[in-house]
């Protein structure tokens, strides 16, 4: 026979289905929490659009240059030269740290070459540039700021060459980073890599 329950075991009794409820209601959303969905970008997607027009439609006194001549050769000291002159669009954007703001927070997964700068102690890079093309900041001079990440990889990064491209995937910061190798616009924390193929 069943017993009729009084108004106060009534009550506990809503309270207590009431609070199991709220509890099942909020633990699947922490179980299906949506992983990271990491969207492909190119280099210039990371350079404002007046940088890329100004490196685009370079002056005629670098198109006008030959390969090989005299003036190719010293080219690099005309350029500094003319690095001086503050309306100088082109040379502006060869040293710029101007960002996309709205690639700041953005998961994203982008090809490049690794410019180690810290191992652990397995000899795995734990920090280090992506830059574009190899030999970037090798060589003199770097890519733009805007042209080059500078990556967090707690977990490590395995490498047997720098000759080695990667898909870095990760969220990127506009942050600017300056070392003596070279300064970066932006920062990625990685969370995952791979070597490089073809998409």
């Amino acid at each position: 026979m069943l017993h009729p329950l009084n108004p106060i075991m009534l009550i506990v009794l809503i309270l207590a289905l009431s609070f199991v409820a709220q509890a099942n209601e909020q633990q699947p959303a922490a179980k299906t929490a949506s992983p990271l969905i990491f969207k492909m970008v190119e280099w210039t997607e990371l350079m404002p659009k007046e940088d890329l027009d100004a490196l685009l439609n370079p002056p005629e006194y670098i198109t006008e240059v030959e390969d090989g001549s005299f003036e190719d050769q010293i080219s690099s000291q005309i350029q500094s030269t003319i690095a001086a002159a503050s309306d100088d669009r082109y040379q502006q954007a060869l040293v710029s740290t101007r960002i996309v703001p709205e690639m700041d927070g953005q998961a994203i997964r982008i090809p490049g070459f690794v410019v180690p700068l810290e191992f652990n102690d397995d000899k795995a890079v734990t920090q280090f540039f992506l830059v574009p093309y190899f030999g970037a900041c090798i060589h003199v001079p770097p890519p733009p700021p805007n042209q080059i990440i500078f990556v967090n990889a707690p977990q490590g990064l395995t490498m047997d060459n720098l000759y080695t491209p990667f898909w870095i995937s990760g969220v990127i910061k506009t942050s600017l980073v300056e070392n003596e190798v070279a300064s970066s616009a932006y920062t990625l924390q990685m969370h995952a890599f791979e070597e490089y193929t073809e998409e």
